[in-house]
């Protein structure tokens, strides 16, 4: 689960693994496999690296 900011400054968790597409548009706009969308304050670099540390923790990877 990553944590993000909505454009109304509420917070939101979403399951990274259910992620399909991340766009700049200008906002950020995020498409889960289920085809919802959530816009979020957060840059576009700042969620692919939420979503990598999150697979690296769960799945047990490292960077060597």
């Amino acid at each position: 689960m990553i944590v993000l900011t909505r454009l109304n400054d509420r917070t939101v968790v979403l399951n990274a693994e259910l992620i399909k597409m991340i766009e700049a548009t200008p906002d950020t706009l995020v498409t889960m496999v289920n085809g919802d969308t959530i816009m979020v304050r957060e840059s576009v670099d700042d969620v692919v690296a939420k979503a990598v540390d999150y697979q690296r923790r769960v799945h047990g990877f490292s960077v060597v």
